[in-house]
């Protein structure tokens, strides 16, 4: 299930972050540090999330498990262009206890549904560090095709890092 983080989702978003495990790999946070992450610090977070999706910048979600409707992680579209273009970059996220059960291909396919359907995007791409290969096998096989390798093209960890371009377009 995919929708806006609302205010009640606090405990859930949080125990789920909590229960993190330590990093699988490289390009994996692992348990993160949630001390700041108070109630009134969440509500902002909600109240931001619902200011980008006025304003179009961004629109932000949170993926909950259908069966217990356990907060499993985040997907995002940040509006790139608009008018001619109707362009879009995606993020996703799931936590790590959560891998490997098919949950990252399904919400990016929903996700895609509603970025074209909903949000009128018709060019969704996806950056990808170049070492990630859970995440190129995610964007495949929700048919995201690699488009070109883009040098130097986020500012990550101190240093211009290369990523993998893929994207989808909208059939309609």
């Amino acid at each position: 299930m995919i929708r806006p983080l609302i205010e009640e989702d606090y405990q859930n978003w949080l125990n789920e972050f909590n229960n993190r495990l330590p990093s699988q790999h490289k390009y994996d946070k692992g348990k993160m540090d949630m001390s700041e992450c108070t109630q009134e610090w969440f509500h902002q977070l909600v109240e931001n999330h619902q200011q980008l999706a006025i304003n179009d910048t961004a629109h932000v979600f949170g993926i909950f498990r259908k069966e217990d409707g356990k907060h499993i992680g985040m997907i995002d579209f940040s509006t790139l262009a608009r008018n001619d273009f109707q362009w879009a970059r995606l993020g996703y996220t799931i936590h790590n206890q959560y891998w490997r059960n098919g949950y990252g291909k399904e919400a990016v396919g929903a996700a895609l549904q509603i970025a074209f359907s909903e949000l009128k995007f018709h060019r969704v791409e996806v950056h990808i560090n170049m070492g990630n290969v859970p995440s190129v096998r995610l964007a495949e096989s929700v048919g995201m095709k690699f488009e070109c390798i883009r040098e130097g093209f986020i500012f990550e960890n101190g240093e211009w890092t290369d990523h993998r371009v893929y994207c989808i377009n909208n059939k309609n």
